[in-house]
């Protein structure tokens, strides 16, 4: 017998709720909670329902781009609007340019470039030699 609430969330309706939750930034477990079950349940669906899998996967894939997309405009700059109050109340709107971000370019070329990678690969060679013969002398 199927679970009645899996039943209401397998609708287009259903589905696309759980991957706005996800595009949101929400985590599994504020999913399952937004959905009234436990975390528990929801895994347990995420292994038997392939279409709740999905409808979680494309909505984090939404979010982690648009972070990317975030993170590399930090990292080049960019430029943006903004409004400003003037000294006789007007409101007015300002162009403005955000200045590159180092610590932002540092963690992209950490992530994308070996070169940049803080882990560093070391070749070890190591000899064993054994001594049969030696005396209290030597």
């Amino acid at each position: 017998m199927a679970n009645p609430k899996y039943e209401e969330w397998k609708t287009e309706e259903g589905l696309k709720q759980i991957e706005d939750w996800a595009e949101k930034g929400l985590t599994n477990e504020q999913i399952a909670k937004n959905m009234g079950i436990a975390a528990s349940t929801l895994y347990n669906w995420l292994n038997d329902h392939v279409e709740i899998l999905e409808s979680i996967k494309m909505g984090k894939a939404v979010a982690d781009a648009i972070v990317q997309n975030a993170l590399f405009n930090s990292a080049i700059g960019f430029h943006y609007d903004e409004e400003s109050l003037t000294n006789d109340g007007h409101v007015v709107e300002l162009k403005k340019y955000a200045k590159p971000n180092t610590t932002a370019q540092i963690f992209w070329l950490k992530n994308r470039k070996s070169e940049w990678n803080d882990k560093q690969e070391m070749d070890v060679n190591v000899r064993t030699v054994i001594v049969d013969d030696i005396t209290d002398e030597d």
